[in-house]
């Protein structure tokens, strides 16, 4: 991925990781596969294999981040300055199917980083994930107000000057 960036051959790249766990032959000290951890019932064992299984998608997104970094650009920055990778989940706790407070990164790509931002509820309404696709797309240049159910850029998501 981190080559068809640096050689421009594509300039989106999206990669799903997908049950990696006992039934593909993935990670060791895992006896389930990922899916069904997910739903792990608050039993210990299943949500320390869950860990496993979650720390080494965090450690290959490392490792991704590390290797943009490594590619120096013709502009002086590096490859990870000039791309914003984004990692995330659909669910926030698939053991009860929550998409609440998704837990998302985003590195690179222009924006300061360094730091945690929680996006609260505003009553009963929540910040929308699309909040985030919308500043990211101004960020690329993109001249737009709105992104599916964007209410708005994310406030805190600042740009580096």
């Amino acid at each position: 991925m981190a080559l068809a960036l640096q050689t421009d051959s594509t300039r989106v790249i999206s990669l799903a990781f997908t049950n990696l766990g006992k039934e593909n032959g993935g990670l060791s000290g895992i006896t389930h596969g990922y899916h069904t951890l997910s739903h792990h019932g608050q039993v210990q064992e299943a949500i320390d294999e869950l860990s496993i299984i979650e720390s080494f998608h965090v450690e290959q997104y490392s490792r991704f981040l590390g290797k943009l970094k490594e590619v120096k650009e013709p502009n002086g920055k590096t490859l990870l300055d000039n791309t914003m990778a984004l990692l995330g989940s659909g669910m926030s706790n698939a053991n009860s199917h929550s998409n609440r407070d998704l837990p998302i990164l985003l590195a690179g790509g222009g924006f300061k980083h360094g730091q945690h931002l929680h996006f609260a509820r505003h009553g009963k309404q929540s910040t929308p994930l699309c909040n985030l696709y919308l500043s990211m797309l101004q960020n690329f240049g993109i001249e737009t107000e709105k992104f599916n159910t964007s209410s708005g850029t994310l406030t805190g998501l600042s740009k580096i000057s």
